[in-house]
């Protein structure tokens, strides 16, 4: 059966909406990134989000659901990687241009591939490593200029391109494990209870660290973090609401549309235009990210068919 137009309208819709809010978080955290230190950004994003998150399922009934857990290890084990995921992602924007943060990010889902083969035992064939693979020299090309020597010699600038490209390297591994371990959670833990425990995980974290390093922001730093916060947390039932109404491999690739949010963000509020190298990598990275959704989905349809079994012929 297929869903109805109207759920796949409003799922895509869904879908763009919280693309286009974590780009926007995404320029936020950039631009407060000059004055706020990490943690402290880490702290009002999470922090932040808690309150719309739990009005929303307040509204709907699920307050409960989203508090209540049998798996609370598995909550902290997801919430440590995606706290070390939030960290390495916010100071990589720190010290790159919005678009090269946001393209370097693509290769989280190749990652989870192979997370995926190696602890949760999935079976990958030669078809998606191959396209695995090729995602990963469309990393490289983008990583060629961060890491030329020539960049070196601007004050720094090429230091800190280089430590923002393995920074967000390491944010992409972290994601792909707190994919990872969502699955895992996913078969007995609510929506509702991840996302409430993983705001809950990074907003503990980033408390901890105020007491090292805290800035004390003026009312429209002080408003730039509480929105950073709510748009993360809003953003992030909008993506949780896009499955609802349509399948992952279906809604999967706009994930894509947010590097055109960031290019054009990045261009308009920080003057950012990335290298051509850039353009072509992150090309090669969507391409291959493409594939594997592509053959997700044919994998999910072929499995289906085997759980309905042979079909009976009409009499």
């Amino acid at each position: 059966m297929h869903a109805p137009p109207t759920n796949l309208l409003k799922a895509i819709a869904f879908k763009l909406i919280s693309a286009l809010m974590f780009a926007a978080m995404s320029a936020l955290v950039r631009h407060l990134s000059d004055v706020a230190p990490v943690g402290q950004i880490v702290f009002f994003r999470s922090a932040c989000a808690i309150p719309p998150v739990l009005l929303i399922y307040a509204f709907r009934g699920e307050l409960l659901t989203a508090v209540r857990t049998n798996r609370f290890f598995g909550h902290l084990g997801r919430g440590t990687v995606s706290v070390c995921g939030m960290f390495s992602n916010f100071a990589a924007l720190a010290r790159l241009p919005l678009a090269d943060a946001t393209a370097i990010q693509f290769c989280s889902p190749l990652i989870t591939v192979g997370l995926a083969a190696i602890v949760l035992k999935e079976r990958v064939r030669v078809f998606r490593w191959t396209a695995v693979g090729i995602g990963f020299v469309g990393v490289i090309v983008m990583l060629i200029p961060n890491f030329d020597p020539k960049h070196y010699t601007a004050a720094g600038v090429g230091t800190a391109a280089a430590v923002g490209s393995v920074l967000s390297i390491i944010s992409a591994f972290c994601n792909a494990g707190a994919v990872v371990q969502t699955r895992r959670l996913t078969q007995s833990e609510s929506t509702s209870s991840i996302v409430f425990y993983f705001s809950l995980s990074c907003a503990l974290v980033g408390a901890a660290t105020l007491p090292f390093a805290w800035y004390t922001p003026t009312a429209s730093e002080l408003m730039g973090l509480i929105a950073m916060g709510i748009l993360g947390g809003v953003a992030h039932i909008f993506l949780t609401e896009s499955y609802r109404y349509a399948t992952a491999s279906v809604i999967a690739p706009f994930d894509y549309t947010s590097l055109l949010w960031a290019l054009a963000i990045g261009y308009w509020f920080f003057g950012e235009l990335p290298s051509g190298l850039v353009y072509v990598g992150a090309s090669i990275v969507a391409a291959a990210g493409l594939v594997v959704i592509w053959r997700e989905r044919q994998l999910g349809i072929a499995r289906a068919r085997e759980a309905e079994g042979p079909r009976r012929p009409e009499i």
